[in-house]
This record gives structure tokens, sequence and C-alpha cells, in this order.
């Protein structure tokens, strides 16, 4: 079973927006569009890659992070960046997916990622999506991420309920590695990727917030008109496991880069 972070207590949460400005280090920067958005976020993890080669990122799926990936790899084309060094760590899997799979992270990470930068192969980790036994997977993933010495720079993206990898609202912050049902929210979301809403997968391994938050710098890509109002909710309202992404304005060094459709409520 897996460790769960409750709620902050009332008297924590008084004493944070006391202190807000003290504590909160969140810097939003605006791009005009998503293109702008994803070459600006290029250029935050390639200055992690350049100013250490041996750096291990955290990775995000979906559609908002492909044009992030698709600058990295014309920059690595180009000869200014090498990526043999680091090593990388995805968020989540879906589970009873295989590697072959052309909906599986295993997949859209070669696809967009991988297959076309110089990354070690065996330097490159996600939650085994094939294993059955949730808290094999579990164990194993949170090892990994032990043994490989944590996160330098996470990439997160946001979803439309304020989930985070796989963490989905719910009544506590889950802390490490686990198990989740997925929202009907986000299997709506994700119909797109599949035939049908029917082979959309109900289960996923995701890092949990803890692990997510041990991350020296995260690093947060959102993009459209659809995304405004959980940008406000997330990073502007209470600190709540209903909006996880919102448990981020905790972190010490967070960047949000946002085009300005999905900061359009912000004004």
């Amino acid at each position: 079973m897996t460790e769960a972070l409750g709620p902050p207590s009332v008297g924590i949460m008084n004493n944070f927006y006391q202190e807000r400005s003290m504590v909160i280090k969140m810097k939003i920067i605006k791009a005009k569009d998503y293109n702008d958005m994803s070459r600006k976020a290029a250029n935050i993890i390639s200055a992690q890659v350049i100013m250490k080669p041996d750096c291990v990122l955290g990775l995000a799926t979906g559609s908002t992070p492909i044009g992030t990936y698709a600058q990295l790899v014309d920059w690595y084309n180009k000869g200014d960046l090498d990526f043999s060094g680091i090593t990388t760590v995805n968020l989540d899997e879906y589970k009873g997916l295989t590697k072959e799979n052309d909906q599986s992270y295993y997949y859209f990470m070669h696809e967009h990622l991988f297959g076309k930068v110089n990354v070690k192969p065996e330097r490159t980790f996600l939650p085994d999506g094939t294993e059955p036994d949730s808290s094999k997977a579990c164990s194993d993933y949170n090892k990994v991420i032990s043994d490989v010495g944590g996160v330098d720079l996470q990439l997160l993206g946001l979803g439309h309920n304020g989930h985070i990898g796989f963490n989905e609202p719910s009544d506590i912050f889950e802390a490490e590695t686990h198990c989740v049902d997925l929202t009907e929210s986000t299997i709506k979301a994700n119909q797109r990727f599949f035939a049908s809403i029917d082979e959309v997968p109900r289960q996923a391994y995701t890092m949990g917030i803890k692990t997510i938050m041990q991350a020296k710098k995260i690093l947060v890509v959102v993009s459209g008109a659809d995304k405004a109002a959980i940008v406000k909710e997330a990073f502007f309202g209470p600190i709540t496991p209903k909006v996880p992404a919102s448990v981020l304005q905790l972190h010490s060094d967070v960047t949000v880069v946002a085009d300005e459709a999905a900061l359009s409520e912000l004004k």
C-alpha cells in the first residue's frame, strides 16, 4: 500500500497564506501561442541538459509536450544538444498496455523523443504497464526513481480537472507511485487517441505527488483556452487534493509556460 498525504491542516494553510509571497517562487512565462510555448519550454529543458549533461529528466506525455519534444529533436539534429548522458523517468503508463501498443506511453516517448535523439535506451524508464501486480509495479518504479537519485527537472502537463501525471482529484495527495482508477473526464479526454472509448484503459500507474514535489525543478506546459479556468484554479486557488496541481504552489522552483489563451482568465 502506498503512503498517502492528507490535506494540509487549517493551521498550516493559514500560515501558508500569511507568508505566501515568501513561500511561492512560481514563475509564469507567457507565450504567444502553442509553438512559442513549445520553444520556451524546450529552452528550459535544453538549458538543464547543457548545464548538467548527466541530469535526470522527468518526462510527460499527452498532446501538450509534443511540440516541446519536436523542438528538442530539432536542436539535437542541428548539433546543439547531446542527450547521451541523461537519464529519464516518465510520469506514468497505462496499466495493461504492452510497449508495442501504439497508445502506450513507451511507444509515445519513442515516437516523439527517444527514437530521435541519442539518449541511451537503458537510461529511459517508465512504469511497467504489463505488470499485473500493482504493488510490485509501483514498488519497482519507486526503486528506479530512488536508484537514479531523484529528478532534476520534472516536465508536467495540466489536466482539465487539475490532474498532474495521473494523480486525479481525490481526498488525499497520494505520495509515491500508485495504481489509479482514471476518472470519466480523463477517459473522455484521452478517447481521441483510441479507436473508441471502450479501448481507453481504466487504470494507470503514476508517480505520486510526493515524488513529483521532490523534483528539484518543475516545468509545467499549458496551452489553449479550454485550460484557462483550471490554470486560475490550480495556481491561484486553494491548495487541495481536489485540484492535484494546486500543490505545486508549495514547490520552491516551479515555472509555468503557458500561451495567451491558457492565461486568459488571469487578467
